[in-house]
């Protein structure tokens, strides 16, 4: 188990918000693109963004704070 600090597990959580973020505006974009080949390629970018968050999310929930 690693273990991190405040201030790691807070920058873990700001990229977790990030990638969120612009997963949602990446997916909100295809739904309004009308050209099929940009929309999924704005899908698959998406799609990796959201494998981040699970990423992440897993290595934050792995971890163990120290104060």
């Amino acid at each position: 188990m690693q273990i991190l600090t405040i201030k790691e597990l807070a920058f873990i959580e700001d990229e977790i918000r990030a990638e969120e973020i612009t997963a949602k505006t990446m997916n909100w974009c295809a739904s309004q693109c009308e050209d099929e080949g940009l929309k999924k390629t704005l899908e698959e970018m998406a799609e990796k963004h959201q494998l981040k968050i699970a990423e992440l999310s897993q290595y934050f929930n792995r971890s163990k704070n120290i104060q």
